[in-house]
């Protein structure tokens, strides 16, 4: 499928990355830091980069896709395939493709200590200047450090926690690492209660957003602040005034399927201290009910909102910027499995909503493999460009969850047949699950942003 071509392209570009470097810094060693926006951040483990010698590693790599060298497959061990290329004996997580003509289109930018290499360009013409990912960076630079902190870099660490008896150690801490943070972003707000009457949440599809919104409303009342619930979904435009897409299906993911005329008057009014009677959209015949929900805002009331155009500059222009808190949330996933072979946060994000279509929406694997690419081209139509936009970003990923979420991915995916047109992603991401040791979910926190995934959430009816 084109998910799995895609990753081959990319892989391509990876192997030669460590080829050039290789050669370039014999001392030192590549290493794929995270994922930023359509590409990812790498660095070097010892030295910091310079602009001039990102730019030698871009021309090195770009003449090196030039010459459409080859690159030779030798073999797949222990979960990984490795090739040759020239002298350099390269072993990926990935498969790659075996012509450096196969390639993503990409462009070296320099950033940081290091270098992103980026994928979202088209050809020639359709090149856009990168916004430069400096809060999505912070963040995950915050997590690395913690990481360091407690003396973890990457899988192998995790499975060692496993194999030694010390998982409830290692949930304990994750949990401990994101509840902080959580109460973090609580006090931010708190500190700004005066103005801030309206808390904005929004990330990609599988961030944990319903189960943060959740925790981030505990932590305010624990700041004496009263949050009230909002849900952009109950000002949907009735069906038939929906925006259809270029299929003529109906695009419920467009801003224009919210009424914002209604929701901007009713949240000026709130604001003002007036009281309004918000909507209840009913899904099942597709119009708003008859019936509302009378609301108003008192002096330590404070509107939480969660939906997919949270952080949208045109979903309130007519409300003051000071008066919006905008969080921006996705499962930021950063152990490697080695210093050159990185998970992507996608696969994560995937596989949680796999396990969780499977488990509590009867959803077969295949349907939510088949949904994936409409999903992601939402994504970037209408999240990750305003990710920037917001006033703190949280990292919803915890470092067991690929070992807790195995065996239920493991399960979901065998129910995927050999003549599926999905057989190759099954294959891709088994291979990727078996680089984890399994972990025993049942001290997995009820109030843990994974129980959104697996079951036993406080805050669901997995029934």
């Amino acid at each position: 499928m084109e998910e799995t071509h895609l990753r081959q392209r990319r892989q391509t570009v990876k192997l030669g990355l460590i080829k050039i470097v290789g050669e370039l810094f014999p001392e030192d060693q590549l290493k794929t830091a995270y994922s930023i926006q359509n590409g990812v951040f790498c660095r070097l483990a010892k030295s910091v980069l310079s602009i001039r010698e990102v730019k030698l590693i871009s021309f090195r790599l770009n003449e090196w896709v030039e010459n459409n060298s080859p690159i030779e497959f030798l073999s797949k061990k222990d979960g990984y395939f490795h090739y040759k290329l020239g002298t350099t004996i390269v072993r990926a997580v990935y498969p790659a493709n075996t012509y450096t003509s196969m390639v993503e289109p990409f462009r070296i930018i320099p950033f940081s200590t290091g270098f992103i290499v980026d994928f979202s360009i088209g050809s020639g013409e359709d090149e856009m200047p990168l916004i430069m990912p400096q809060k999505l960076s912070a963040t995950y630079e915050k997590t690395q450090l913690w990481l360091r902190n407690i003396g973890i870099e990457l899988i192998p660490d995790i499975n060692a926690y496993i194999t030694s008896g010390k998982s409830i150690e290692l949930i304990s801490i994750a949990e401990a690492m994101q509840e902080k943070e959580i109460s973090d972003i609580a006090d931010m707000i708190l500190k700004s209660y005066h103005t801030v009457r309206i808390v904005l949440i929004s990330g990609p599809s599988s961030s944990g957003k319903t189960t943060f919104a959740q925790r981030i409303s505990t932590q305010l009342k624990v700041n004496g602040l009263r949050p009230i619930p909002l849900s952009l979904d109950n000002y949907f435009v009735n069906r038939d005034q929906t925006p259809r897409d270029s299929q003529g299906n109906y695009d419920f993911e467009s801003l224009e399927a919210l009424d914002l005329n209604l929701l901007q008057t009713h949240l000026t009014k709130l604001i003002n201290g007036e009281t309004v009677d918000t909507p209840i959209f009913d899904f099942v015949v597709g119009a708003r009910s008859d019936e509302t929900i009378t609301m108003n805002l008192g002096p330590t009331d404070i509107l939480v909102i969660e939906g997919i155009h949270a952080l949208n500059p045109n979903l309130l222009p007519v409300i003051q910027r000071n008066v919006l808190f905008k969080i921006y949330i996705s499962a930021l996933f950063e152990l490697n499995v080695d210093f050159m072979n990185r998970i992507p946060t996608t696969e994560v994000r995937l596989i949680r909503r796999m396990v969780r279509g499977v488990r509590f929406r009867g959803t077969p694997p295949e349907d939510t493999l088949e949904q994936w690419e409409n999903v992601r081209k939402g994504e970037y139509e209408n999240i990750f460009k305003y990710e920037e936009e917001s006033d703190a970003m949280f990292n919803s990923s915890l470092l067991y969850e690929m070992n807790a979420l195995k065996p239920f991915a493991e399960e979901a995916l065998h129910k995927i047949s050999d003549e599926s047109p999905f057989f190759d992603t099954k294959e891709r991401l088994l291979n990727l699950l078996t680089f984890f040791k399994p972990l025993d979910v049942s001290k997995v926190p009820f109030n843990s942003i994974l129980r959104e995934f697996i079951g036993g959430s406080i805050y669901f009816d997995d029934k």
